[in-house]
């Protein structure tokens, strides 16, 4: 009988362990092919603007791209024409840059995936000769299109 309530355990054991939610690494994300997709090209978001990279921004940009900045006023809204402007203004004073970002939920809804994130930048700009770092921690959410050869960013940069 004591073998057979050991056996039972480590049946037990070894159904909870393969049935265990399994996360891409340093998220809260499900590990699927389809999120690890959407995580790998929001790393390619991340590195861009580590790397002050306008242009690699913008070809991640849908052409529908448009960005309310989450205010009722029309004021800061901005389309894909606006965000080269955009980029460019809020890179110039930036000398460095550290962007991490912790993914907590991708999901799809009408065809808009949208990642929800909490993020970190730290970063060093000079104003008037005198150099200084700041550092930032917020929410965002990015929201994607599938694409022909992955996905393109309809808001959120």
């Amino acid at each position: 009988m004591k073998q057979f309530f050991i056996a039972m355990s480590l049946m037990g054991a070894l159904f909870t362990t393969g049935c265990q939610k399994q996360y891409i690494p340093n998220t809260e994300i499900l590990d699927t092919d389809f999120n690890r997709d959407v995580i790998n090209f929001c790393e390619r978001y991340r590195h861009a603007v580590e790397d002050l990279n306008v242009g690699l921004l913008l070809s991640l940009a849908s052409p529908r791209y448009f960005d309310n900045s989450g205010t009722p006023s029309g004021d800061d809204d901005v389309d894909k024409s606006g965000l080269e402007d955009l980029l460019n203004s809020r890179f110039s004073p930036i000398e460095d840059i550290r962007f991490e970002i912790k993914y907590r939920a991708v999901f799809e809804e009408t065809s808009v995936i949208y990642i929800e994130y909490t993020y970190t930048m730290s970063f060093q700009y000079t104003i008037d000769g005198e150099t200084q770092w700041k550092n930032h921690t917020g929410d965002n959410r990015l929201e994607l299109e599938r694409a022909e050869n992955g996905f393109l960013v309809l808001s959120g940069m």
